[in-house]
């Protein structure tokens, strides 16, 4: 991260030179510069294109690198990250919002398709609130963000869903008691989905192991004092609660857990 702020230190201050150039200079700096960019971006597809169809892992590693990721963002290869593009939806909408008194905020982000947002001001208490969370909120994040489906709105102590969505549920053995260690995470399958569970004493809990920032699995990072380490991006999540300590507001997507004997059952809903 060090090496990648100076880099981006350097090109400002190249900028800043440039920017005090005469016209007919700047003109020729900035040619050059587009030129050299558009060369590096077909350069960077065709690669792209190469990797998706010979070698994928390799390319989400080398997407893992903070500088190819920022150079790839750079040139619109990547996505920006999902808490960006949400608040960029949510940017858009507030501006409606607020010529009636009332405004949205970002809740929390529960990988891999559900997002928990909440309607501030006279919306949260507007009879027409569910339809325009349904109308205008959910619109414009699914146009941001099209990997979500399953966005809740959260006004009080209520959780409800913008798309209704009726599910059945039940309790799945996962794991004997004895085999997550403590100060460590055990990763297992769940249905479609891979879940870490951590133990602290009698107290078990489940989340879903895919970091908030761009999904990697969270069970190859660090355990300590309850907080794990995602090795990709070093994001931080308080094992206890599931929230993100690296960005506030964010959290990770949890499961009920039960303890029957030595055995350890989660709650699926499919």
């Amino acid at each position: 991260m060090d090496n990648l702020n100076e880099l981006i230190a350097d090109i400002q201050r190249f900028e800043a030179i440039i920017s005090e150039w005469d016209e007919n200079q700047r003109c020729v700096a900035v040619g050059l510069q587009r030129a050299i960019e558009s060369l590096h971006k077909a350069a960077l597809t065709n690669l792209i294109k190469t990797l998706k169809q010979e070698n994928i892992s390799a390319l989400r590693h080398a997407v893992d690198d903070e500088i190819v990721y920022a150079v790839l963002l750079y040139h619109n290869l990547v996505k920006p990250p999902l808490s960006e593009r949400i608040q960029t939806a949510l940017a858009e909408i507030r501006p409606s919002l607020q010529s009636h008194d009332g405004d949205v905020e970002l809740v929390a982000i529960k990988p891999p398709d559900r997002v928990e947002i909440k309607l501030i001001g006279s919306c949260s208490n507007c009879a027409s609130s569910t339809l325009t969370l349904t109308q205008l909120v959910e619109q414009t994040i699914k146009k941001y963000c099209p990997e979500l489906t399953n966005i809740v709105a959260v006004n009080h102590s209520s959780n409800s869903p913008l798309i209704p969505n009726s599910t059945n549920s039940y309790w799945m053995g996962v794991a004997n008691v004895n085999d997550i260690p403590e100060n460590h995470v055990l990763s297992v399958r769940l249905e479609n989905h891979n879940v870490i569970l951590y133990r602290q004493g009698d107290k078990i809990n489940c989340y879903r192991n895919a970091c908030s920032h761009l999904g990697f699995p969270l069970d190859k990072g660090t355990v300590e004092n309850d907080i794990i380490t995602c090795a990709s991006h070093q994001f931080q999540y308080d094992l206890k609660t599931g929230e993100c300590l690296t960005v506030p507001g964010v959290s990770l997507q949890s499961y009920e857990v039960r303890v029957k004997g030595d055995k350890v059952y989660v709650k699926v809903e499919k």
